[in-house]
């Protein structure tokens, strides 16, 4: 008789129905009892039933018991006591990629191996997500806002939350709480990211009313003891020379004359306290430019005129130490690398490398600074938003993509395309003869060659520049980008998160990782220990009681979310075909 073969992990039933472990396996593995498919008594399958749903409540709670602690154990820490410095720094308009732009742009100019790194490199900490209560894509103030009172608001707003009411920031509740104040920026000072700390106005574009608040004619009165940066205008009256209010005040007399501000207009001024020269009086107002502090690409050029951002941030740090030298309190100072964010929305990836460079300089001297100073302290950086879209790398033809970028043409110039563009308009305004041929020449030796490095131009882009000169300072621009191999997206903000920067310090754990860029706000509050919300209700009240009897009138339009547009950064308007025009100061 033939062997019959049995294969292996065959079912054999009558095997099976002899042994009863074959037959408890094969009840196992299909998930129910001999007993259940014969039938149980009622009562024992309901008190299974009630014993399994208590055991599945009972993982669950566990699991979200855990939860929750793992997120107390990261967003909350015991309040530090004692004297301590807070420095808050903005990088407003940089994104992720301006970092790699900027090291491999330092890398080759300085001659540095590939793993040589920028100060914010070793202090990354994190990242923030950024979207504003009104849109995916935030713009500056709703960014400072999230900041500086820990709040989601809309586009446009100061320091004032969705429904019409300010709220309170964490610069105003330090100085209630006893600590010195500043704000250091390359920006007009009344511009959106200074302005929410110190002010509190429905849409960014109120500068005037911002001036007058924030040297104290203001609800809470005077917050800050220290302003450097631009915006000299705002101060103003309209019709005194650099003057560009809508109004007769005069700011700086009202600062000087009803605040106690000690004033300082230019660089002279300045260095009397640079570099310990002379002790700086608080409080102190600092303007140093009539709109701007020139990108430093071209500030550089004019040292002289322009002091730069480490500089101002230096002389911020030892100012606010000294002064509080003999006091219980430290010093919150918010810093800014304001124009970062303008080189982003005019495309120019030669500024915007200079300008990152210059942010990583004053990044190091709080670094510094930190480490010398025997009060206890804790940096943190982060930008607002990303501008630009900016990408390392550029496809400029229609063949397979290219993997490579130029730093070099970077390098090779001297000069930004909003400088540039601004002497090109100086000339047609001089001249009398605007015959093409002459106009091209003047730009491609001028202009193109020493101030771009561009030795290459084409008769289409000097024909371009010559006939269209209201959009020079994105042609520039362009020509730049292009032969560097630089792509942009938009010259407004993007959704992308953001970089956090830290030195590290008691609960700075609660912003590592990916966090909303209102925590970030909500843990400056937090390791200054001060009373944010207390703040938010006396300013209410107050408003409230002057609404009452007629002397202000905070009122947002239905449409208020409409009227910054998604392409809004400083001094730039959108128009409906999406074309970027420059608002004359």
């Amino acid at each position: 008789m033939a062997n019959v073969t049995t294969p292996l992990l065959a079912n054999d039933r009558c095997e099976a129905d002899s042994d009863p472990l074959n037959d408890s396996e094969e009840d196992a593995l299909q998930g129910q009892s001999r007993a259940t498919r014969t039938g149980q008594p009622w009562h024992i399958r309901l008190r299974e039933a009630i014993l399994f749903a208590w055991a599945l409540l009972a993982t669950t709670g566990v699991l979200v018991l855990a939860v929750w602690a793992s997120h107390q154990q990261q967003t909350a820490f015991d309040k530090p006591t004692g004297k301590r410095n807070l420095i808050f720094m903005v990088s407003d308009g940089m994104g992720p990629a301006s970092l790699s732009l900027t090291r491999s742009f330092r890398q080759y100019t300085e001659g540095l191996e590939y793993g040589d790194t920028l100060t914010l490199d070793k202090h990354f900490w994190g990242s923030s997500r950024t979207r504003s209560s009104s849109s995916l894509v935030t713009d500056s103030a709703a960014g400072a806002t999230a900041f500086s009172c820990g709040k989601k608001s809309y586009n446009g707003a100061i320091s004032m939350l969705p429904d019409s009411t300010p709220c309170g920031t964490v610069l105003e509740a330090a100085k209630k709480a006893g600590y010195k104040t500043g704000l250091v920026v390359t920006t007009d000072i009344t511009d959106a990211t200074p302005a929410c700390f110190a002010s509190h106005v429905d849409v960014r574009s109120q500068n005037d009313d911002i001036a007058v608040q924030e040297v104290g004619n203001g609800t809470l009165g005077r917050v800050v003891d220290l302003m450097f940066g631009g915006g000299r205008c705002h101060f103003l009256p309209n019709g005194a020379e650099g003057g560009c209010r809508e109004d007769d005040i005069d700011v700086v007399e009202m600062a000087k004359n009803e605040y106690g501000w000690n004033y300082v207009g230019d660089r002279a001024a300045f260095d009397e306290f640079w570099e310990g020269k002379a002790e700086v009086p608080l409080p102190i107002l600092g303007l140093f430019a009539d709109t701007d502090i020139p990108f430093e690409l071209d500030r550089r050029n004019m040292n002289d005129v322009y002091p730069s951002l480490s500089e101002m941030a230096k002389t911020a740090l030892r100012a606010l130490e000294k002064a509080t030298e003999g006091s219980e309190q430290g010093f919150f100072l918010m810093i800014e690398g304001s124009r970062i964010d303008h080189a982003g929305h005019g495309n120019d990836p030669a500024a915007q490398v200079r300008e990152v460079l210059e942010y990583d300089k004053a990044f190091t001297a709080v670094i510094d600074f930190l480490e010398e100073s025997d009060t206890p302290g804790v940096l943190v950086a982060t930008s607002d938003h990303e501008t630009g879209g900016l990408s390392v790398a550029r496809q400029v033809h229609a063949d397979y993509p290219q993997y490579l970028w130029y730093p070099a043409v970077l390098a090779n110039a001297s000069s930004s395309s909003e400088h540039l563009a601004r002497r090109l308009h100086g000339h047609i305004a001089q001249i009398s003869d605007h015959s093409p041929d002459k106009l091209k020449k003047y730009i491609n030796d001028e202009l193109v060659t020493p101030g771009l490095g561009i030795h290459d131009a084409s008769d289409d882009e000097l024909t371009a520049l010559a006939s269209y000169p209201e959009q020079a300072q994105y042609l520039f621009a362009h020509m730049i980008s292009i032969r560097a191999q630089i792509g942009w997206g938009t010259h407004g903000h993007s959704a992308v998160d953001v970089n956090i920067y830290s030195s590290g310090g008691p609960g700075a754990e609660a912003i590592r990782g990916n966090v909303e860029n209102t925590d970030v706000g909500k843990y400056l509050r937090e390791y200054l220990n001060v009373d944010v919300d207390a703040i938010t209700r006396e300013l209410n009240e107050k408003m409230l009681s002057k609404r009452n009897l007629g002397m202000i009138g905070y009122e947002i339009a239905a449409d208020t979310t409409n009227e910054i547009p998604g392409l809004a950064g400083d001094h730039w308007i959108a128009h409906e075909e999406l074309e970027i025009t420059r608002r004359e100061s």
